[in-house]
């Protein structure tokens, strides 16, 4: 079995894309995924779409590197989306040949969501990439089932981002993952945590973006979790720690955590 591992950005948010890129690729890693936009005040966003010469930086060490982008991330719909605003930024994607780009959902009116997510994913698909919608425990589409309905009002061609940390917190069904078309699941984010009997919003925030495992070391059951995905889907490592490691180069760090994940893919299947 070939898995397709990639780098999800926020693991190493605060490198720019061609450090990004050239540490993953040293590394081992086949692709990462780019954080075009800011998404709180305390990490940062690199909006290539606004600096020429980052962009032309970035596709030269996709090019040095033979590295793909995977996703582009992330855009939060909200009811005051701005969406020929953020057709910039899927241009882009277009430009780095990413094949997907994250949205995020923050809008309370569901059927307006759906609306505007299908709306992104029309734009997308015209770029070449596909949108997909990722539940987070803390918003309006708070777990698996919440995202699948969204996911279908908004047309045949969304798909999903199904995050393990996510999946495990708002206690989703493996066996309803199972259950998804596999179209509609065209990669997954991966990491592994500490588990408790019920979480606090502030719990669930800080461990999302500071203080995840590498897969295998935690207590989520990545087994059952890739056992429910798609077989061989291409997996994202998003795995944000803060004070841990920061003594070892950022290649090492990544070389570690992919380590733990092949380790992690041969208990399940064999072999990586």
């Amino acid at each position: 079995m070939t898995r397709q591992l990639s780098l999800a950005h926020l693991t190493a948010i605060d490198a720019p894309p061609p450090v990004l890129i050239e540490a993953a690729a040293e590394a081992g890693f086949d692709a990462v995924g780019l954080r075009l936009l800011r998404v709180t005040a305390d990490s940062p966003g690199y909006p290539l779409m606004d600096d020429a010469g980052a962009m032309h930086e970035t596709r030269a060490a996709l090019r040095g590197t033979g590295l793909r982008v995977s996703d582009i991330e992330f855009i939060k719909i909200t009811p005051e989306i701005d969406i020929p605003g953020l057709l910039p930024m899927l241009d882009a994607g277009a430009e780095l040949g990413a094949r997907h780009v994250i949205t995020a959902p923050y809008d309370e009116d569901l059927e307006r969501l759906a609306d505007r997510l299908g709306i992104l994913s029309e734009a997308a698909e015209e770029r070449g990439l596909t949108a997909v919608l990722e539940f987070f425990p803390w918003t309006p589409v708070p777990d698996l089932s919440a995202c699948w309905k969204v996911v279908k009002a908004a047309g045949p061609r969304t798909g999903m981002l199904v995050d393990a940390l996510h999946f495990d917190r708002s206690g989703s069904s493996s066996d309803e993952l199972a259950a998804l078309p596999a179209e509609r699941l065209p990669f997954a984010h991966l990491c592994d945590a500490l588990v408790l009997a019920e979480y606090t919003t502030e719990q669930l925030l800080h461990t999302a973006r500071a203080e995840r495992l590498s897969p295998g070391t935690g207590e989520i059951d990545l087994v059952r979790f890739i056992g429910a995905l798609p077989q061989d889907i291409p997996l994202g490592l998003e795995v944000p720690v803060s004070g841990r490691n920061h003594s070892k180069s950022l290649t090492d760090r990544l070389s570690e955590l992919r380590s733990a994940t092949i380790t992690l893919l041969e208990t399940v299947h064999g072999t990586a």
